[in-house]
């Protein structure tokens, strides 16, 4: 075994404030460690990341193939492995292909414009709770065709569960979590209880039909709840990162008004700054990884903030390219395990950004951001910013 490598702590002050420094580094001199930390191996290259992401069967999400157990409220499409994922996810991405994307977008813009009249004149206002939240929350209640939570509500909810999700780095946040995730359960029940609006929802439920068995209705169920958890913190998180960027970048968002650098542009923003940092396997089977020995059994993360930057796979990786093509980035996770609703993320995104650089006034900065102590989703508590009368 390498000796252990701790240089890396995804919850110090300045790697939460900017970690790519520190992971360049480790990318040029030690590309695959073992971190005692988080107990597992950590992988910075982009092929090493892409290779455990695409062999299921040497690397598995799924505890129970390899000894571990999963309780019943987590079972879902994200901790099956193919083949016994696919009728599960195949049944959420067909769902999902049948809605009006295009519209959802419309609405979401709507939204932001709206936000954005009620926000210009007022002095400095947080981007987190002010636009993240709400626009995250209501494109998923959109997508899904269910009345959107009450944001700050939510908002806490999503928090404690994003949270957990560092429980191995911090095992006091896994209770908090399990607990909210039982709130969400009890929320998810009642838009299968009741009739929910036209959406991704109920061409779900319809497909799942009254003869499905209950381990059927189960994962169906609760990842529901996970695309909706899922869906609403990685837009919120990556709203917050994009308008990071665009606020220390002059120049982009007026550059993204042409609609062809809109849809690159917001690509480029996710692999630039991305809210998913990183996701973890298991080791089926002894095995190498960048010439380095995986133990059967063992843990390997894949550090997406880190493959992201990777100049074999990202020409000038550390500056914003708007036009970047291709740019097959890491930023929502890659392959069966991607995040359901990356392309309804992507047009959230376009929807804010297409809203900011039309909006008659412009938006600044007002002040220092605060990043949430978070490792897996990276993600502002707050940032600071101000709409201002343009220069004529």
């Amino acid at each position: 075994m390498t000796p252990a490598t701790d240089a890396y702590d995804p919850l110090a002050e300045d790697i939460l404030r900017d970690p790519y420094p520190v992971l360049a580094e480790l990318r040029r001199r030690e590309p695959v460690f073992w971190h005692t930390g988080m107990e597992s191996w950590a992988l910075t290259r982009y092929a090493d990341s892409v290779q455990v992401l695409r062999d299921h069967a040497a690397f598995a999400r799924n505890p129970r193939r390899t000894g571990g157990t999963v309780p019943e409220p987590s079972l879902s499409v994200q901790t099956l492995d193919p083949p016994q994922q696919n009728r599960v996810r195949s049944l959420f991405m067909t769902a999902l292909r049948a809605q009006d994307l295009h519209a959802i977008e419309y609405r979401a813009r709507l939204l932001v414009r709206e936000r954005l009249d009620s926000l210009a004149g007022t002095g400095a206002f947080d981007v987190v709770a002010k636009i993240a939240v709400p626009l995250s929350v209501a494109v998923v209640a959109d997508l899904l065709g269910v009345e959107p939570p009450p944001y700050e509500e939510y908002a806490a909810v999503s928090d404690a569960i994003m949270r957990s999700m560092d429980g191995g780095l911090d095992p006091a946040l896994v209770e908090p979590g399990r607990l909210a995730r039982h709130r969400l359960s009890d929320l998810v029940d009642s838009w299968f209880t009741a009739s929910p609006r036209p959406g991704l929802l109920a061409q779900v439920r319809q497909s799942t039909g009254p003869d499905a068995d209950a381990s059927a209705r189960l994962y169906v169920k609760n990842s529901a709840r996970v695309m909706f958890q899922g869906g609403y913190s990685t837009m919120a998180a990556a709203v917050g990162n994009a308008v990071h960027t665009l606020l220390t970048h002059p120049g982009a968002l007026e550059q993204m008004q042409d609609p062809a650098l809109l849809a690159t542009g917001v690509d480029e923003l996710v692999r630039f700054d991305g809210p998913v940092q990183g996701t973890t396997r298991t080791a089926v089977r002894a095995c190498r990884i960048g010439g380095i020995g995986i133990e059967a059994g063992q843990k390997v993360v894949t550090l997406f903030a880190a493959a992201n930057r990777d100049p074999a796979a990202f020409p000038s990786p550390d500056d914003l390219v708007l036009d970047r093509s291709p740019n097959r980035h890491l930023g929502y996770g890659w392959g069966p395990h991607s995040c359901i609703g990356t392309t309804v993320a992507q047009a959230g995104l376009r929807a804010l950004v297409a809203a900011l650089a039309e909006h008659p006034a412009r938006l600044e900065a007002a002040g220092d951001g605060v990043r949430r102590r978070t490792a897996t989703m990276r993600a502002f508590d707050t940032l600071p910013a101000v709409l201002l009368p343009r220069h004529r």
